[in-house]
């Protein structure tokens, strides 16, 4: 049978009404899920385990897929309205979702976020079953001095682009680095910037690094300020996207997939590279880049959609070879391995009906997140009409569950105040969030494929421009930095020339 009959063979055992109800619930609890900070999909999966052991594994893992993709929604919900990510993939949804959403516009925002989700949802699935396992095959040949390079591309490309200093943003992005050392020596096993703590061996999670500089950080600013400025209330705006929303935001959303699902389908890569680096191409190719860091509409389109499109990228390596590239992907490769199923290439040819009733689902899941997220844009967005001592009392009290649900320390709780105090410090003199947050998430993976690519030639560092993929992004990497001085002189010296 060709691919897409066995495709449709999936459709006809995932519109059952069984398995229906299962992506429903998936979907359902996927969006709570993301909605809560510091839970995420990853510890849902965990913690419905044991619940599914007595399931039919298809019902099972169709219900898990709808709790991934359902999160990843539910996390930029939080995101846009309340500046507090849900998820670490859910980060670039603040950076412009919540802007839109104090300016009155949090109902196009949600359903820029939603529909992004479906187009690259939609794109990402059929990649996962036209090209799945030409990616895998790709991604096996891809050593650690190309993850350490594509690292350095993310550093460069998103300080360089955000905010008007780039001596802040280099800033911001050593102090990310720094937070990102905290904990054991990932060889060595030594302790590093812990300060005797042993609850901080394990190192600081992303959640609450994220919580604390977005949430925490921005309600200590608003308290601030709070008596100096008037009290305004919030308007919902129009529940709909107009002409103009959809024509800057149809690219994006169709641009985003092809970063995502590439991301999401190599080690190291995952929805936080793949939505940063859909952040900076947009803010490259807009021709309003004054607008970023105020409320850019392509700023959601085009991360959100490459958001979605990395899960299924990661669920294509994740089937094709059982190589999980997500912490959510390390769980349901357990939940296989608890059913007695394998995942790699020969999971196609033993259990395919599971896997094509899997991938079908996919489908299905998407379609009941638009239904279910779409209308309900509007009633979310009205959660800005409640007062601002009210509302940032709210977010203050549900950061410190989410940070506390990461690991149950009560010393999560002063690392999240003490980084909230950061991010209030950083508001202060101008430093900018995103590159902090992604040298906190980029940082230890970069220095492991850094470290392990010295060790395998010896600690020849010639090794690190070995490899043409490497040699290309470092290329890219140099061009950031050359081309625009020039082509700021090439446009100071025009004016000069004419008027000659």
């Amino acid at each position: 049978m060709g691919t897409f009959d066995l495709l449709g063979t999936g459709f006809a055992h995932a519109l059952t009404p069984g398995n229906l109800l299962f992506a429903a619930v998936g979907v359902l609890l996927g969006t709570a899920i993301g909605v809560l900070p510091g839970i995420g999909p990853a510890m849902a999966v965990a913690l419905l385990l044991p619940v599914t052991y007595a399931f039919d594994p298809t019902g099972a893992f169709i219900m898990f897929a709808g709790i991934y993709f359902g999160a990843m929604f539910g996390g930029s919900t939080t995101s846009i309205l309340l500046n507090t990510p849900g998820e670490s993939a859910s980060v670039m949804a603040a950076i412009e979702g919540n802007p839109m959403a104090r300016s009155g516009r949090g109902a196009q925002a949600l359903a820029t976020a939603a529909i992004g989700h479906f187009v690259g949802g939609i794109v990402g699935v059929t990649g996962l079953v036209v090209l799945a396992p030409l990616i895998a095959s790709v991604a096996v040949d891809i050593g650690a001095p190309d993850y350490f390079a594509i690292m350095v591309l993310a550093f460069v490309a998103v300080t360089g682009v955000l905010g008007a200093s780039r001596v802040r943003g280099f800033a911001a992005l050593a102090l990310g680095l720094t937070i990102g050392l905290v904990g054991l020596d990932p060889i060595g096993g030594q302790p590093r910037l812990t300060f005797g703590v042993p609850q901080l061996a394990d190192g600081i999670d992303v959640v609450i690094v994220a919580v604390g500089l977005f949430a925490v950080g921005e309600a200590l600013w608003v308290a601030a300020h709070l008596r100096r400025t008037p009290q305004q209330v919030v308007p919902v705006g129009r529940p709909w996207l107009g002409r103009e929303d959809l024509r800057r935001a149809w690219k994006p959303w169709l641009r985003g997939p092809f970063i995502g699902f590439g991301f999401g389908s190599i080690p190291a890569g995952g929805a936080e590279m793949s939505t940063f680096m859909a952040y900076v191409t947009e803010r490259r190719l807009s021709k309003r880049p004054q607008e970023f860091g105020k409320g850019a509409i392509e700023g959601v389109a085009g991360p959100e959609s490459a958001a979605s499109a990395s899960s299924a990228g990661t669920m294509a390596t994740m089937l094709t070879l059982g190589l999980p590239t997500t912490a959510i992907a390390a769980v349901m490769l357990a939940a296989f391995q608890q059913f007695g199923i394998q995942p790699g290439p020969l999971l196609f040819e033993r259990e395919p009906d599971l896997v094509w009733t899997l991938i079908a689902s996919l489908y299905i899941g998407l379609v009941l997140l638009l239904v279910l997220n779409l209308p309900l844009a509007p009633a979310w967005a009205k959660l800005l009409r409640i007062p601002r001592p009210y509302l940032y009392a709210g977010i203050l009290f549900f950061a410190c569950v989410g940070a506390y649900a990461v690991s149950g320390q009560p010393v999560d709780l002063l690392v999240l105040l003490a980084i909230g105090a950061v991010g209030f410090l950083m508001r202060r003199f101008g430093l900018p969030v995103l590159p902090a947050i992604i040298g906190v998430i980029l940082g230890p993976d970069a220095e492991l494929q850094l470290r392990r690519a010295l060790q395998i030639a010896d600690g020849d560092p010639t090794t690190l421009v070995s490899t043409p993929l490497a040699v290309i992004v470092y290329t890219v990497v140099v061009a950031l930095f050359v081309v625009p001085p020039v082509l700021r002189a090439v446009r100071s010296r025009r004016p000069v020339l004419t008027k000659s």
